[in-house]
């Protein structure tokens, strides 16, 4: 018997969807995070208002002072759509999944100094209820925010923060054990230096204005808390103790690089599509800074000592310098 191969080209009867190609201009190749986000959001045929809120449609773009004339414009530069985002995030796991391995098999927690292990426990370990709270937020931006150009990658936002709280966890389990958990939490109840983050994240939890979270949690909180504590504490560990510590939160410094791209870019195009949306986010901006400042001194202060007060104005000057180029001023 004789099989004769050969390759037919089929030409597909349209290239993507109606509303995708009604933003490409015509019926034109689109790629997966176009096709998973572009006016995906639902604008009609709700039926009912919420009962609980019936002041606004179940999806509301007057539940934002934020006013925008198309809310896709909004991109992330990322290009997360879920295949990608999964893809992303378990190149992170796997770095992380090694390290956590290495540091076990190897030993190295046995030779980590006693007052930076102990350093690492009482700093990293509480800040699992931070993570947490910034997942409650990301969702609450999800459920209440329009457009899925900004609630599908907060939704991406929030399982990321699940993510790290779990390995924070774990962080105490290796250094620790389950004791320190318990005494995390405790800390992060009772302890006085804690008590000012810890009104800030159960303060946000009850703000209504959906994008008013995005600059408190993603722009602001996360914007300062990361470079003070998983960069600058994080390099004074290494310094007193090898880099054992910054391989346990490798994740967390490596996905806030990831983040800020995404909550840059969304800045910058709420701030410049008028100048009351430049107002609005400047504002904002510049009273949460004022609290997370206030609510990480004491941390930072209780992490370097004398070094805090140089740290945290370093830390605030690109924090500045960052906002500018987004086109908010802080």
């Amino acid at each position: 018997m004789q099989i004769d191969l050969r390759t037919v080209s089929i030409t597909p009867l349209r290239q993507t969807f109606d509303n995708v190609a009604k933003r490409l201009g015509g019926d034109k190749p689109a790629s997966r995070y176009q096709e998973g986000t572009w006016d995906v959001q639902a604008r009609a045929n709700y039926h009912y208002r919420p009962t609980w809120d019936p002041a606004h449609k179940m999806f509301d773009e007057s539940r934002t002072a934020i006013k925008m004339k198309d809310w896709y414009s909004f991109k992330d530069p990322r290009q997360f759509y879920y295949g990608s985002w999964t893809q992303s995030r378990a190149r992170l796991q796997e770095t992380a999944e090694a390290d956590f391995d290495f540091v076990e098999q190897r030993g190295l927690v046995a030779n980590l100094p006693a007052t930076i292990r102990k350093l690492a426990l009482e700093l990293y370990v509480p800040l699992r209820h931070v993570e947490w709270g910034a997942n409650m937020n990301n969702a609450s931006i999800c459920a209440y925010g329009f457009g899925t150009a900004v609630t599908a990658p907060a939704q991406f936002q929030a399982m990321d923060r699940l993510g790290s709280a779990q390995y924070l966890s774990r962080v105490g389990l290796l250094l620790g054990s389950q004791d320190d958990l318990v005494a995390a939490k405790e800390a992060w109840l009772n302890d006085a230096k804690w008590q000012d983050l810890r009104r800030y994240v159960e303060d946000s939890f009850v703000v209504q204005d959906w994008f008013e979270l995005y600059v408190a949690q993603n722009l602001v909180l996360d914007g300062l808390m990361y470079p003070l504590l998983f960069r600058r504490v994080d390099d004074f560990m290494t310094s007193q103790a090898g880099p054992v510590v910054a391989m346990l939160t490798r994740f967390q410094a490596e996905w806030f690089v990831d983040s800020s791209k995404w909550v840059d870019a969304t800045m910058k195009t709420a701030a410049t599509e008028s100048a009351e949306n430049k107002a609005q986010l400047e504002a904002w901006a510049t009273a949460y800074a004022a609290r997370a400042v206030k609510a990480l001194t004491p941390l930072v202060t209780h992490a370097l000592g004398d070094a805090a007060a140089g740290a945290i104005d370093e830390a605030m000057t690109q924090f500045k310098a960052r906002c500018a180029k987004a086109g908010v001023s802080v």
